[in-house]
């Protein structure tokens, strides 16, 4: 198995690169040998490369990559369960198993995703509110942990490890293979409404007041609006469509998918070609463009879940110094936590090139999975924009006073003690770390500076 040394590494966000060594196991065996093997830097496993932060870094260490174990090992087209190896990505098991009327029971806003990945960041997507995490539909996964034992874990044999593993960041173990249960669908395009609101008080009521209407829902929101167009969005809702419902010339094949990446971003973007300007200009026109209301209208799975997937590299738009995706949920009962963010990002003229605001249900028991029942509100910032620590410290304050928490997945800035202030079950997963891998083997540059 062939190792590559000395490689830099960064997020999606392209933010805090460090270098370490770089294998790509081929199987489980590879997999052993390379944690048994393991020098003092220890062990991370790695997709696709999108979590944002560095949680798939391991400065001075090892990363196994392993999207070279992407095989589908079994499917039971009556039950809708596959199992498969954990370098599968989302997308291989869309153009695998929708022929067959299967989907992913959960995708995040990219199918660039390993199933590995979905689990280790428990990822969530538009229908949240309707069937939680990805974690929720995993039935089991083998998972290689320090001893080097290969152990098959369900939420019922050990729900600790389970639901450590699950939003675990890769701390626990390596995931070999996991079995899913995915979604039954007729179609691969989904029927969606959309509507445009005034302001934030309008796009939460409508948020609120649709939420049993439609599986999947989200709402792209300007975030440099102010005044009485505060918080103003276009929110798009859909349901997978009824092969009746879909247009003549597609019911012959009704479940065809192919996905492509429209174009390719440059390899070098100018700095600052995201700014506020450009951001208030494009917000302008995405307002604008939409439709104050529509609806029935018939979409593929790449408009609705993965508009972004069709511009190769689109994380390079922000040029060489990156970007910082920042999420965060709170409680229902602090809608006021939103308003207040949306009015100091408007009034510092931060410029969220995407603005999402969602609302989550009922949440798992994942140690550190982020979902819980509220706002999650996500925004990306180019990584030097002015003013950027200090809002992102007011904003920390703000879900912290109202008993919500950042996304582990995303964050790459918040101190141990914040994070553990934020999740109630943080020294549960300590405890089960010191448990599970009592000599640290498996590390990375997100674990150590949160001391994990």
């Amino acid at each position: 198995m062939p190792m590559t040394r000395g490689v830099t590494l960064t997020g999606w966000g392209r933010t805090e690169p460090t270098v370490a060594d770089v294998a790509e196991p081929r199987s489980a065996d590879d997999v052993a040998g390379l944690v048994k093997g393991v020098s003092a830097g220890g062990v991370i496993a790695r997709g696709l490369g999108r979590s944002y932060n560095n949680a798939a870094q391991n400065d001075g260490g090892l990363v196994a990559v392993m999207t070279g174990m992407s095989e589908v090992l079994s499917f039971d087209p009556g039950s809708g369960v596959v199992t498969c190896e954990a370098g599968v990505s989302l997308e291989q098991l869309m153009v695998r198993l929708l022929p067959a009327g299967w989907f992913v029971p959960v995708s995040p806003g990219t199918r660039q995703v390993t199933v590995g990945g979905a689990i280790a960041a428990d990822v969530h997507g538009k229908n949240h509110h309707s069937a939680g995490s990805f974690a929720r539909h995993v039935l089991s996964f083998d998972l290689l942990t320090a001893d080097g034992d290969v152990r098959t874990v369900t939420p019922e044999s050990d729900a600790d490890l389970f639901w450590g593993t699950a939003g675990g960041m890769g701390l626990t173990g390596i995931i070999l293979r996991a079995s899913v249960q995915l979604k039954p669908v007729e179609t691969s395009r989904l029927v969606v409404d959309t509507v445009r609101t005034a302001d934030v008080d309008d796009t939460m009521a409508h948020l609120s007041s649709t939420d049993k209407d439609y599986d999947y829902t989200v709402a792209w929101t300007d975030c440099l609006a102010t005044g009485g167009s505060l918080g103003r969005s276009v929110i798009t809702s859909g349901d997978f469509a009824t092969a009746g419902e879909i247009r003549y010339r597609h019911r012959s094949k009704p479940l065809s998918f192919k996905p492509s990446a429209l174009i390719g971003a440059p390899p070098v973007f100018p700095t600052g070609l995201i700014n506020a300007r450009t951001v208030a200009l494009l917000n302008e026109a995405w307002f604008r463009k939409a439709p104050r209301r529509r609806t029935g209208e018939i979409q593929t799975i790449g408009q609705f879940f993965h508009p972004l997937d069709g511009i190769r590299n689109w994380n390079r738009v922000y040029g060489p110094a990156g970007f910082r995706q920042y999420q965060y949920v709170v409680p229902f009962s602090a809608p006021d936590v939103v308003r207040r963010s949306l009015e100091r990002i408007a009034a510092l003229r931060a410029p969220s090139f995407v603005t999402v605001l969602k609302r989550f249900g009922a949440g798992d028991p994942g140690m550190l999975s982020f979902p819980a029942p509220g706002w999650t509100l996500a925004l990306d910032f180019p990584a030097r924009t002015p003013w950027l620590s200090p809002l992102l410290g007011e904003l920390d304050e703000m879900v912290l006073e109202a008993g919500g928490r950042l996304y582990l997945a995303k964050d790459s800035r918040i101190p141990a003690e914040l994070m553990a202030r934020m999740y109630p079950r943080y020294e549960d997963f300590g405890r089960l770390r010191a448990k599970i891998d009592p000599g640290g083997v498996f590390s990375s540059d997100l674990s150590r500076r949160l001391g994990l």
